[in-house]
């Protein structure tokens, strides 16, 4: 009875058939090294007659490839980690990666310390994406890491960069906004510290000062607790409002509970666009008006330029298309 038969067969038994060293086996099953013609068609037949299936961890650690990808994000807490963007971009990453037997770890970089992807520098880890990357993130990256880290959104000359053109996806909801008569537009943004989130500001007030529109600017952070406060904040500062966009779906959906708190009819007295398109866009009343956001995509793309060895593109950018629909 082989061992196949009871228990899957390892590289000892594979060697021990083939009456090789399981130093010779690895090589002729891992293909690299030197290994006599008789020796490789021993351990061949050996595969054969155990039915061995090589780990794909255990080769990748032999030629250095490492088993693990890391999605490291940054944030002001660990509770970053909650957000339904991180979990889309790990799910993307892990359909990935699996068939390769690579597996993906998630990592917490604190805002204020992202020296953190120090501790992500061993041979174990075959590639780093970052997440929320900023300029302060982008100098910490250790020398030895580089040709392993990829960015979703700003990058650098030596950290490649795969994000959402949200700027161009912005122009498509604001000139919506604009085709449909509204001319008193307030934004709601996403975090300062946020390189990627400033693209959206930037086209606002281009598109504000093209049409002679006064900006109309509120802080916000990506979340439906802030958009709530913001949309109270507009309706005392302008109360001639009669559109707010937000740069996020989550902050947007606030926007529109906050004005429904004050009695504030959508899209009738004041419409409200958003950015992402999250599946509980389209089933809000009035469903919300926004642009896509391929995350799926955009987390594939970053981990198979890491997994092939190629993360050479500077800038990939995925675009962004409106999704209008009844909240304007």
């Amino acid at each position: 009875m082989t061992a196949a038969a009871h228990r899957p067969a390892t590289l000892e038994d594979v060697a021990r058939v083939a009456g090789v060293s399981r130093s010779t086996a690895s090589r002729v099953i891992a293909g690299t090294g030197f290994a006599s013609p008789a020796a490789r068609e021993l351990v061949t037949a050996a595969v054969d007659q155990l039915g061995y299936v090589p780990n794909p961890a255990a080769r990748a650690l032999v030629r250095g490839g490492g088993v693990r990808m890391v999605v490291a994000v940054l944030g002001t807490s660990a509770a970053v980690l909650e957000d339904p963007y991180v979990h889309q971009v790990v799910g993307s990453v892990a359909r990935v990666c699996t068939p390769s037997g690579v597996g993906v770890a998630l990592h917490w970089l604190p805002l204020d310390d992202p020296r953190g992807l120090d501790q992500l520098d061993d041979r174990s880890v075959c590639g780093v994406i970052l997440v929320n990357t900023t300029e302060d993130l982008l100098e910490s990256v250790p020398r030895s890491l580089r040709g392993r880290v990829v960015s979703i959104g700003v990058g650098s000359a030596t950290v490649p960069s795969f994000d959402v053109d949200n700027g161009a996806g912005s122009e498509a909801v604001l000139r919506h906004l604009y085709a449909t008569g509204r001319r008193r537009i307030a934004m709601v943004t996403g975090p300062r510290w946020l390189p990627c989130a400033q693209r959206p500001v930037q086209t606002y007030r281009r598109l504000m000062s093209q049409a002679g529109l006064p900006e109309r600017v509120l802080p916000g952070d990506f979340t439906a607790a802030r958009g709530r406060a913001a949309a109270g904040v507009a309706l005392r500062q302008w109360p001639d409002l009669d559109a707010i966009y937000s740069i996020s779906d989550d902050t947007a959906l606030g926007v529109m509970a906050g004005l429904r708190d004050a009695g504030v009819q959508v899209p009738g007295d004041v419409a409200v666009a958003g950015f992402d398109d999250i599946p509980l866009a389209g089933l809000t009343t009035p469903a919300l008006t926004t642009a896509s956001h391929p995350v799926g995509r955009i987390a594939a793309a970053a981990a198979t330029a890491l997994l092939d060895g190629r993360p050479s593109a500077p800038v990939t950018l995925f675009p962004s298309a409106l999704v209008a629909r009844a909240s304007a």
